[in-house]
């Protein structure tokens, strides 16, 4: 029975990747050979299944994914993360710390890695803290819950990314309805819920307080720290909202298309950011082209582990299983948003890694995708949403936030793990108050 085989394939996944510490894009080769080969398939099908899906799925990714990594590295190297931290902080002034941390993170989280945002803004949470007199929590949670959506939910994140492109969802429309879904949840986990938190007394090691911060001088200025960092952003979701007035036959429309493709805007952003983080602020183009290297090496095993997702994806299309789960699903009763989400919650609360969980559930949902009305960009959210439910020990995240908070662990379960569920929760429900409308 399909339903079964990709049962135990899932559990499989587990084991390899949560007992037996087997890197996640290994575990999802093994998993796929196995799927396939349960379900009939010859063997060397099977691996044909595999190229065509990891080709598949890293033609369109590797691009995006690349240069968002590059920008994000140009922006953290070139200062623009410093100023944008600076300048909002005491734009708003002690009373609304907590909302120009919510705009740092939010800001900050969209070109970069979740786990580069952390290093580099959790200094400032410290800094800040000890210059306002606010308890850390209360300062760095709001921050830390618009960098965990943005990792959720939005392009050119790598989960969010690839679910797009496993759903052909429209990342433009993704982006704005992501955005939607996203002030709600981070208002309600980061915002209010760290007010919550009184009695959790944070202890960071003495050396992550000492940290020092650069010159005012050596940093570029906000707005165009801003606009570099955001550049993408307008470019792709403004082309998604001109695409409603233009003629579709017209020349503009085929302009604002060729701009807003996330390609084209990312490349452009990074061309930008060349200058701007770079050029501009005295660097050898040799040096720049050194960081943007390195930012390409960083992610070489996320790229391998979202094409495993994608093998796998391969495999159970082309063994039936696909079909089977499509007709299946058809006669649900509930909306298919919530069937993803709980398939992204469950494997994410086993596996920790929200991007492997974002990929396996695409993988398993995608088939009955086309035989549903809901909207593909808001199956992605719901995916999104999923994959950051309760994050714990499994979670390198967790571990990131306690140490460098100095808490316990059952603080930090109170703490951190809560506010994953609250947006994760939140999430799911400001995409099905979505679906009522689109």
């Amino acid at each position: 029975m399909p339903i079964v085989i990709v049962a135990c394939g899932v559990l499989l996944l587990l084991l390899l990747v949560v007992v037996l510490k087997l890197n996640s894009f290994f575990s999802l080769i093994i998993v796929s050979l196995v799927v396939g080969v349960a379900q009939g398939m010859p063997v060397s099908d099977v691996v044909d299944s595999i190229e065509k899906g990891m080709g598949s799925t890293l033609g369109f990714l590797s691009l995006i994914l690349g240069f968002g990594a590059m920008l994000g590295k140009l922006i953290a190297d070139g200062g623009g993360v410093h100023r944008i931290s600076v300048s909002l902080i005491d734009a708003f002034g002690r009373r609304n710390v907590q909302w120009a941390m919510v705009l740092t993170g939010f800001v900050v989280g969209i070109p970069m890695f979740y786990s580069v945002g952390f290093v580099i803004l959790v200094p400032f949470v410290f800094a800040i803290a000890a210059r306002t007199g606010l308890p850390l929590i209360y300062v760095g949670l709001p921050m830390l819950a618009s960098l965990s959506v943005t990792h959720g939910y939005l392009p050119p994140h790598p989960g969010p990314s690839a679910i797009v492109t496993l759903y052909k969802a429209d990342m433009g429309l993704t982006l704005i309805y992501g955005m939607i879904v996203a002030i709600p949840a981070i208002i309600l986990g980061g915002v209010f819920f760290s007010r919550t938190l009184k009695g959790i007394k944070p202890n960071p090691p003495v050396h992550f307080l000492d940290v020092e911060m650069p010159k005012d001088e050596e940093i570029p200025g906000f707005w165009i720290s801003l606009f570099t960092g955001l550049l993408p952003v307008l470019l792709i979701a403004l082309a998604s909202a001109l695409s409603f007035v233009l003629p579709p036959d017209s020349l503009a429309i085929a302009i604002v298309s060729f701009i807003g493709n996330p390609i084209i805007a990312l490349l452009f952003s990074v061309l930008v950011a060349i200058y701007t983080m770079g050029i501009a602020r005295g660097k050898t183009m040799k040096a720049v082209m050194g960081n943007l290297e390195e930012a390409v090496r960083n992610i070489a095993m996320i790229l391998f582990i979202i094409g495993g997702a994608g093998a796998f994806k391969e495999v159970l299309v082309d063994s039936g299983v696909g079909q089977y789960i499509s007709g299946w699903a058809t006669g649900l009763t509930f909306s298919p948003l919530i069937l993803v989400w709980g398939i992204a919650a469950a494997i994410r609360v086993s596996l920790g890694s929200a991007t492997v969980a974002g990929l396996t559930t695409a993988g398993i949902a995608l088939p009955f995708i086309a035989s549903t009305n809901t909207s593909p960009e808001l199956m992605v959210l719901a995916t999104g949403a999923g994959t950051l439910m309760f994050s714990h020990v499994n979670d390198p995240g967790f571990w990131m936030f306690k140490e460098y908070f100095g808490l316990n662990i059952r603080d930090t379960i109170l703490s951190w793990s809560l506010m994953e569920t609250i947006v994760s929760i939140v999430g799911l429900l400001g995409v099905l108050a979505l679906d009522i409308y689109i």
